[in-house]
Order: C-alpha cells, then structure tokens, then sequence
C-alpha cells in the first residue's frame, strides 16, 4: 500500500508546490535554527568576555607593572585581545605619564612589534585592522609600516595608514606622508589628508615649503590649506613668495606668517594683503596686523572695521582695542566713518576687552575734543548707535559676497 508521501508526490503539477513548500519550511527552519544558535552564542561569548574583563581589571595595575607574567595572558588570543583593547582605549584619555606607561607597557610585551609584522605581512581587512590599532598606540617605531601602509592597492587601507600617522603628530609621519604624495600624487580625500598634515606639521611647517612650490594642480590647493594653518613668524621671509599666489590658500599663508615677522616689509605686504579680495586673506592680514600692534596699521584696521565680512570687522576691532595708545581719536574716527556695522563691532570688541569704563574716563578727561564732540561721542558710547540725525550707511571698502552681514 503506497503512502501519503508517494500518492502526493504523483500530483503532477501540484507535486512542485508541495516540494517549495517543503524547501522553503526546511530552509526557514535551518535559518531559525542558526539564528537561536548563532545568539547564543554570541550571549556566552559575552558574557565569558565580561567575566575576563572584570578579572583582568582587578589585577590591572600589576598586569602592566609586569607583576603577572606577560606570558599568563599572551598565549591566549582571547585575553590577549581583551588587553589590548583596554590598552589602546585608555590612551584616548590618559595624560603624559599615564601614556608613557601604557607604551612602555605595550612594548614589553611585544604587542607593537606584533602589530607592526601584522600590518606588513597581511592583507585586507586584517592589515587594515593593524594599522589601526598601530595608529593608536602612537609608537614612533610603528611609521615605517604605517609608512608602507599609505601604497596599499585598498582606499580604506590607505585611509587607515594616513590616519595612524596623522596620529603620530610628529615630523617623521609628516615626512613620510609628503613623500608618499610625491611619489603617487593625491589617491584618497582632501579632509583625512589636510587632518594627518595639520597634526604632523604643526612643530615644522617648513617640510611643507618644498612640497608646495613643486605640486601642481589640486594637490598644490590642498598642501596650501595645511600650510595656511600651521604657518609660523619663523617662516615670513620664505613666505614672501606666495605673497602674489594665484592660490588664496598661500596668500592667507603669508598673511599669517606676517604676525611677527622682523622683515621691515611685514607692514607693507599686509597692507596689501588687507585689500585682498578673497575675505579669509583680509582676515588672516588684519588680524597679523593686530598682533604687529603699531600705529602705523591704524589705517588698515579701521578700513577692515568697514569690511563686508562679519569676521574681519571684528577681528580689526580687537586689534584696534588691543593697541597700545589713546582710545579717543580711534573711537572718534569710528564714529565719523558712519559705518554702523563698524561701530557694534568696535563696542563689541570694547566691552569684551573690558575697557568701556577706560574709554569712558579719557573721553571725560579729554582736552583735545570740544564739548560737543564729547557730548555726542558720549551718546554714542552710552547708548550704541550712531545719532538719528547722522544716516547709517555701510561702508564697505572692499566687496566680497562671502560672510555678508
């Protein structure tokens, strides 16, 4: 006698349904089986790894003192990993001592120098993952691999070995970085490249130098940004030469180099720089000015207090209430420049300064203003704005559709 199975399974066309049917139950009961099981699994891992962690951060202090042997827990992956990762997360918060301490601790026990093979001798994410993790550690000895990091075939690797060096914050990372960029040109984006290079280049901005006058195209632009940024006084004489720069980038460059140049033509070139019609090289030169602190630049500050760009003005009202001179005939010469814009930043910049109560009593004291000037400058002082009878108009000396109001 046949069976309920063998009579179903002559149902011709009824037969397949029957055998998706029972496919698609098989297959859904094999993906609900490894579901359950992949779950629990994960919940015992976890739950075996919080157990770990919790022993180890008990005996922690003489885990990195070396107290408990480096070989307890380095045979292990599992708590191997575990202490590695405490490691590389306490660096983000740990200060100079505790830093030291932590990298001394890596090296004794051979997790750099593990690290270091591992991102030369993997690939893919595996290398990636070393690179990371080297990155982090912030170990000097580690550039050279990270180094060797920056040609792999993989985008990601190679973001992951730019932002380990950026990591580094040091001059040896830096190089490597620019000689990379001068052997294959610019190969990932603009962002992770500028933030590796600001980081690394701050102590020697002059590695940039060399590198800027040579690159063409966007790469030049982008070397431009980072050297605008970290550009020191050190570097005013060699800076001169972007003073005329197509690029805004070496323009702004030169303009902050200017801050504390001892180059008689410091003034000069910012002087020039503060009608630039780009707005962050006014910004850059008229806040060199400011910090130049000479009467001379009086000029210069009260035309960027009249600029189209909110930032300049305030920026040229610090400078002109951080000079070292009489507050008077300045504030006297804002108010006849009848620009109200200029007027909220320089009362702006005063009263940040905490130096209204100063202006007030030289005003008060002062012999040269006649009475009525005095009165009106007064008024003005007191109540902010300029007089009803005088219309407000903005008188901008240089236009720039950038930063208006």
């Amino acid at each position: 006698m046949a069976s309920i199975f063998e009579k179903l399974w002559r149902l011709s066309a009824a037969a397949f349904v029957l055998k998706a049917l029972f496919a698609a139950i098989a297959a859904n009961g094999l993906l609900l089986a490894f579901i359950l099981l992949r779950r629990a699994y994960r919940k015992r891992y976890f739950a075996k790894r919080d157990m770990r962690v919790y022993e180890l951060r008990k005996r922690w202090d003489a885990l990195i003192s070396g107290e408990i042997p480096f070989e307890s827990w380095r045979r292990n992956a599992f708590d191997r990993e575990i202490v590695e990762t405490i490691v590389l997360d306490a660096f983000e918060a740990a200060g100079p001592e505790e830093s030291a301490r932590l990298l001394k601790f890596l090296r004794a026990s051979g997790l750099i120098e593990k690290r270091i093979f591992e991102a030369r001798q993997l690939t893919g994410w595996r290398r990636m993952r070393a690179l990371v993790a080297l990155g982090r550690t912030r170990a000097p000895e580690g550039i050279p691999a990270l180094a060797e990091g920056l040609r792999d075939l993989a985008q990601e690797t190679r973001l992951a070995a730019l932002r380990g060096l950026g990591r580094m914050a040091s001059p040896q990372a830096a190089e490597e970085i620019l000689a990379w960029l001068g052997e294959q040109g610019l190969t990932v984006p603009d962002l992770p490249l500028q933030s590796a290079l600001l980081q690394c280049c701050v102590e020697r901005p002059q590695l940039l130098l060399p590198h800027v006058q040579n690159a063409k195209g966007h790469l030049r632009e982008v070397l431009g940004r980072v050297l605008g940024d970290v550009a020191t006084p050190s570097l005013g004489s060699d800076l001169l030469q972007f003073v005329g720069d197509d690029l805004d980038e070496l323009r702004a460059a030169a303009a902050r180099a200017m801050s504390q140049s001892p180059s008689g033509l410091a003034h000069h070139v910012l002087n020039e720089l503060a009608r630039d019609p780009v707005w962050f090289v006014r910004l850059r030169a008229i806040v060199s000015l400011g910090k130049l602190s000479e009467r001379r630049a009086i000029p210069a500050l009260l035309r960027g207090l009249a600029d189209s760009n909110r930032l300049v003005r305030l920026r040229a009202a610090e400078a002109l209430v951080g000079l070292n001179t009489e507050m008077v005939p300045i504030f006297e010469r804002v108010v006849a420049a009848q620009d109200r814009y200029g007027l909220y930043a320089y009362l702006a910049a005063l009263e940040n300064a905490d130096l209204r109560v100063q202006l007030e009593t030289e005003l008060q004291a002062s012999t040269r203003v006649s009475e009525e000037d005095k009165k009106r400058l007064q008024n003005v002082l007191q109540v902010g704005r300029l007089p009803a009878e005088e219309p407000a108009t903005v008188g901008s000396a240089i236009k720039s559709p950038a930063g208006q109001g």
